[in-house]
């Protein structure tokens, strides 16, 4: 099988305030990929298929620790949507990134993938 990879996008108003949240808040490495356009290494990742009414996707990024990854970003300026909540799956926040992209961050209670 030729996939080597997965490449995740977002689109905000406010890309290079982005960019360096990605880098200079998460600590992600990255590339140049030529005139500044900046490509992230993200932590290791795994994929789940839900039922749905209709097709889509959602990008979400997984902690081992809710409470204190939410006092260590909102520390760095990260703004953060309502107030953490539990699901099945995990406990969950909302993360709101430069030019509003809400992004979930959650705990897993299940055994993860990776």
């Amino acid at each position: 099988m030729a996939i080597t990879g997965a490449h995740l996008l977002f689109y905000t108003p406010e890309a290079e305030a982005l960019r360096k949240t990605l880098g200079d808040v998460f600590g992600w490495s990255g590339v140049d990929a030529g005139g500044g356009w900046m490509i992230y290494a993200t932590p290791p990742g795994e994929i789940g298929v839900h039922p749905g009414d209709k097709p889509g996707h959602q990008i979400s990024l997984m902690c081992d620790d809710l409470p204190k990854t939410i006092a260590e970003l909102e520390a760095k300026g990260i703004e953060f949507k309502g107030e953490p909540h539990s699901e099945d799956f995990g406990h969950t926040a909302m993360m709101v990134l430069p030019g509003g992209v809400e992004v979930m961050l959650y705990e897993p209670l299940h055994p993860t993938a990776i």
